[in-house]
């Protein structure tokens, strides 16, 4: 068995297809995600979307079909291209629609219309009637229908918006009851306004110090395999200074209770004195453990600080790495507007049914109801596809440069290579990964859903198991992606398939535990603190600059603005070394394995790791 085992690990020896049925089966995905959006556009959701329909089910800008059982349906509105909304300001939030009679115009009113005699006026000169489509523009101010039919007064002044080809009110008051709905909590509207004008004259130093944050963040990535050591070290001594300082205030309290209480012989006293002993001896008792603890981690602490320092290395032969976050983030960011405007899309597909005032409304009938799930799965597959391939790709790349000797025979570009390499070969293994993912996720999601419903109906238990099971596939997320990473790696290296992949990785994580649980705490407490280094910088940074403001009440939100971005980009950086240092790792433990430094079995490792 020794042997076979020897001759499982064969790094970047033969590559061949893994999981391609997987593979299939997410192609046959995407194809389901594109029949979704070639329905609804074939069933005219995109025409309606971009130019628009009317109450009627007529889209603006074209000829019509008649619709059975509505009036003015079946309209030729070739020269009415805009929406406008009879009552564009009655917003109805539960629904999210504007309640209100919409009709295709020609020309939005550039001016406030105030009385039905502005409106004929509006009408004959610049030929856009407001009114619906049964009055004819001389009957405006003489039809008692007028009152229905016409739009409530004043009309705001209002502009098309570009592309979609609705009227807007140009007055944003007009959208203050909905803009109330969602910041009830800023009850003075005063407030928000400084605020929103703190950040637009202030949008110079906000960009800039967004742009700062990257710089830090780049030049972190540089130095970190130099400052590990003296991080460790802080880290260490911190702990030790804790502990030992939190135990001896413990025994000194006790000490001058003692000699206090020689005086007062009362069971209060006497109560307090026990409960401070203890409390003291377990505090010892916890330091002890520390100690005993810091020492055996001693070795696999310095293993922690030397895999820094080679991913440092790393990143120096492997700049595209650093290139790495904003790749995903803009496959995302495309990935994400393709699955809005589908969306959107079926919002409004289906067959125009009449509604119980007489407008149309569309519909989807039968299975087709349920487009909107596959859709939504679509959403979390494919988006933990795209962080997949970008783990294989570094996990690719890093174990290229690991088990290549000599460093000067490194492909060109390793990350090429490595993106190369998962798209012939390894595909379907991160789309079986990602699938696993999406697997724990969607419940996790429909749970989180139903927990949020039952915010008001106070059952406690329910929600408190709610809770509970949300929090265990919160867990089990976390360390199915852990196993994933280390998964891809074993991928990278054989060319085995994922579940053969994930089962060598976990037995040799199981053989690495205490390694593993090191650097894990260190390695994650180490890339915190330069989070943490990197917002903090950020943020003073923006002191400094938004100091020229004395009104301090704007800074609050430019500086949370510039934060959080920090946070982000610190974090989309830091994660990318994170993902570095486990793929070290799990190299560094095979090669361990497998390897003894022997002649014929020489180790791969940098001198560091030695």
């Amino acid at each position: 068995s020794h042997k076979s085992s020897k001759r499982e690990w064969k790094p970047l020896e033969d590559h061949s297809c893994t999981d391609v049925p997987w593979l299939l089966l997410f192609v046959l995905f995407c194809v389901g995600m594109g029949f979704i959006c070639g329905f609804s556009i074939a069933t005219g959701a995109a025409a309606r979307l971009l130019s628009g329909y009317d109450s009627y089910g007529n889209i603006c800008g074209q000829k019509n079909v008649e619709v059975e059982g509505i009036v003015n349906s079946g309209l030729d509105l070739t020269h009415k291209k805009y929406v406008f909304f009879l009552d564009p300001c009655n917003i109805d939030l539960v629904h999210q629609k504007i309640k209100s009679i919409a009709l295709c115009v020609s020309a939005c009113p550039r001016k406030e219309l105030k009385t039905l005699a502005d409106i004929q006026n509006f009408a004959e000169t610049n030929g856009s009637t407001l009114c619906s489509y049964e009055l004819h523009p001389s009957e405006y101010t003489t039809d008692p229908r007028a009152v229905k039919l016409c739009p409530k007064f004043p009309v705001p002044e209002s502009a098309p918006i570009p592309f979609f080809h609705r009227c807007a009110p140009v007055n944003i008051s007009c959208y203050a009851k909905f803009a109330e709905a969602l910041i009830t909590f800023v009850s003075d509207s005063s407030v928000l306004h400084r605020l929103i004008s703190g950040v637009m004259t202030s949008k110079e130093i906000i960009m800039g110090l967004c742009l700062l944050s990257l710089v830090l963040s780049m030049i972190l990535m540089v130095i970190i395999r130099y400052i590990s050591r003296v991080l460790v070290w802080i880290l260490t001594i911190l702990v030790i200074l804790g502990s030992l300082g939190g135990t001896g205030v413990l025994w000194w309290l006790y000490a001058k209770q003692r000699i206090s209480a020689g005086a007062l012989e009362t069971q209060v006293a006497k109560d307090n004195l026990q409960a401070l002993l203890i409390y003291a001896i377990a505090a010892t008792v916890f330091t002890v453990i520390l100690f005993l603890i810091m020492l055996i981690m001693r070795k696999r602490v310095a293993l922690t600080i030397a895999l820094f320092h080679v991913a440092g290395k790393v990143f120096i032969h492997l700049p595209l790495l650093v290139f790495q976050p904003f790749w995903t983030f803009f496959v995302l960011i495309l990935f994400w507007t393709y699955w809005i405007t589908v969306l959107l899309f079926l919002g409004i597909t289906g067959s125009p049914v009449p509604n119980e005032e007489g407008f149309v409304e569309f519909r989807m009938a039968g299975p087709l109801k349920y487009m909107w799930w596959y859709h939504i799965v679509g959403l979390v597959w494919i988006s933990e596809f795209i962080l997949a391939c970008q783990q294989m790709t570094v996990a690719g790349a890093v174990v290229t440069y690991y088990f290549t000797r000599e460093k000067r025979n490194l492909p060109f570009t390793p990350i090429l290579a490595s993106v190369n390499r998962l798209v012939c070969y390894h595909l379907g293994t991160v789309a079986k990964g990602s699938f696993i993912i999406t697997l724990v996720k969607i419940p996790r999601m429909i749970l989180m859903y139903i927990h949020t419903q039952l915010k008001g109906k106070e059952n406690a238990c329910a929600r408190c198991m709610l809770k509970a099971c949300i929090c265990c596939l919160w867990c089990l997320e976390k360390c199915l992606t852990y196993l994933n990473q280390n998964a891809y790696t074993a991928t990278a290296i054989n060319s085995t398939n994922f579940c053969t992949s994930a089962k060598d990785a976990f037995v040799i994580l199981v053989e690495n535990a205490l390694r593993v649980a090191a650097i894990n705490t260190v390695g994650d407490f180490m890339l915190f603190l330069g989070k943490v280094l990197i917002v903090c910088s950020t943020g003073l940074a923006g002191i400094m600059l938004l100091n020229y403001q004395r009104d301090y009440s704007i800074w609050v939100l430019p500086l949370i603005i510039v934060c959080l971005f920090a946070f982000l980009v610190a974090h989309c950086f830091l994660s990318i070394y994170e993902m570095v240092v486990d793929v070290l790792f799990l190299c560094f433990a095979i090669d361990t394995k497998y390897n003894d430094g022997s002649p014929g079995r020489e180790f791969y490792m940098d001198k560091v790791l030695m």
